[in-house]
């Protein structure tokens, strides 16, 4: 699976790889290095940040479907009030 960004989101990856790299490690790099970062991050760790994302939807919606019938159900036969096993006098 190849995961992209769009071009605006990959330029403001490129970017924010280059100010990490100068502030954080004390090194400048090229947009292509930047860029080559990016390309190896998307390729080798964005799919585990996927699979653990699909694992956590799947818990997500599990549990919704599991409550549907207290959020979504209603209580039926519900015109008439309930006998108390009394008829009136």
């Amino acid at each position: 699976m190849n995961i992209e960004l769009s071009q605006a989101n990959a330029t403001r990856s490129v970017a924010s790889i280059r100010r990490y790299f100068d502030e954080a490690l004390d090194l400048e790099i090229g947009e292509l290095k930047a860029r080559m970062v990016l390309d190896f991050f998307l390729a080798e760790i964005a799919p585990s940040v996927y699979n653990l994302a699909i694992a956590d939807v799947q818990t997500h919606m599990r549990d919704r479907v599991a409550d549907l019938e207290g959020a979504c159900g209603r209580e039926e036969f519900s015109h008439w009030p309930r006998s108390t096993g009394r008829r009136p006098a």
